[in-house]
């Protein structure tokens, strides 16, 4: 199964082989894993990497319900999915975005914004989909209060830690991703930044018990996401789409504010009322003040560093579009002709009077004496 057409053939193991073949690498590695189950020696080894590990049976009021943990052999399965997202990646790339550039004819600089704002854009709407999907299962979106009850979280539905590792190796593959789609130097830190907030973020919320508060920051946040890349995507293919950027900026700002009222509710007043205080390994809890105001610190600064790249990015599109318009005015001016000097009869014309329908005016008779 190749994923990049190979117009040209590269040493073993140099460096444009394995980034033109890293799709075709991972796709063998994956292969290998799954021909691991069909024996019986090899195949405890290889369920590890595919299937969530640490799960309890317990007993509820619909029956037999198999809960989840997590554990350092959470490592082996994100390190399989973040296999299959680099396959994934490879496929939207090659079967999607590929053919649709060159259609559009972009230079290389909008092709590489475009091709990210595609790739995101295909994450961000199944993830924002099936984060929903979580909320509204567990019950979280009518029941807002059950974010902070019966904390800590430490049992988990197989969907929802399925989604948090899934998270967690989809963010950890575009870090490869930066040295496999040739990123320029500049576009480095800008990806960087991101991608290490975003792992940041998920993490503390899977590993601190705070799986339901994550659930719904992530959603937020990757519909505001959704609308950006959207709003880029139909930019790129005309630039006359700018309104939809100003939707995005909307949305933009609403999930800023929505963000931080739901982290100081439920972390702020939700856990600081609640009646498990203090620090314990064993049973997950988290829940003192030491851990509670780096959450709440953590997401606030964060928030606020969004909100400050967003004035500045809004304060330079305005310069830019007053500069713009004064320029076209100043060219417009220039451009007015100024109106020819004419006399009550009509105008000069190389020296003679012409009448104002272009015929020269006929002479006085003179009166002889």
């Amino acid at each position: 199964m190749a994923f990049r057409r190979r117009n040209k053939s590269y040493p073993f193991f140099s460096q444009e082989f394995l980034i033109q073949n890293h799709a075709d690498i991972v796709f063998s590695l994956v292969i290998f894993i799954l021909i691991g189950l069909m024996f019986e020696a090899t195949a405890k080894t290889a369920i590890l990497f595919i299937q969530p590990q640490y799960n309890i049976s317990t007993l509820s009021p619909e029956g037999e319900v198999t809960l989840y943990q997590y554990g350092w052999q959470d490592c082996t399965t994100i390190l399989f999915y973040f296999f299959i997202t680099i396959i994934l990646h490879a496929v939207v790339q090659e079967y999607v975005l590929d053919k649709v550039n060159r259609r559009l004819h972009l230079s290389k600089s909008k092709n590489t914004k475009f091709s990210e704002s595609g790739q995101l854009c295909v994450f961000h709407l199944v993830s924002s989909v099936w984060s929903f999907y979580i909320l509204l299962t567990e019950g979280y979106v009518f029941h807002p209060s059950s974010l902070w009850e019966n904390y800590p979280h430490v049992h988990l539905r197989f969907q929802v830690k399925f989604f948090y590792l899934t998270q967690l190796a989809y963010w950890l593959h575009a870090l490869p991703e930066i040295y496999f789609q040739k990123v320029r130097k500049e576009e480095i830190p800008r990806q960087l930044q991101y991608i290490c907030l975003y792992l940041l973020h998920i993490s503390a919320a899977y590993l601190l018990n705070l799986s339901p508060v994550g659930l719904v920051l992530l959603c937020l946040q990757y519909l505001s996401e959704l609308g950006f890349h959207i709003a880029r995507i139909f930019y790129f293919t005309d630039e006359s789409h700018q309104k939809m950027f100003d939707l995005w900026a909307v949305n933009f700002v609403f999930t800023r504010m929505v963000t931080l009222t739901l982290v100081f509710l439920a972390v702020g007043f939700g856990l600081a009322r609640a009646e498990n205080q203090g620090l314990d390994w064993d049973m997950g809890n988290f829940n003192t003040v030491l851990i509670r105001m780096p959450v709440l610190l953590l997401v606030s600064l964060t928030q606020s560093w969004l909100l400050w790249k967003f004035i500045r990015f809004q304060l330079k599109r305005w310069r830019e579009f007053r500069h713009e318009q004064v320029a076209r005015k100043r060219a417009a001016a220039k451009q007015t002709p100024r109106p020819l000097k004419r006399d009550s009869i009509g105008h000069h014309e190389n020296g003679a009077i012409k009448a104002e329908n272009g015929t020269s005016p006929r002479p006085k008779k003179i009166k002889t004496p």
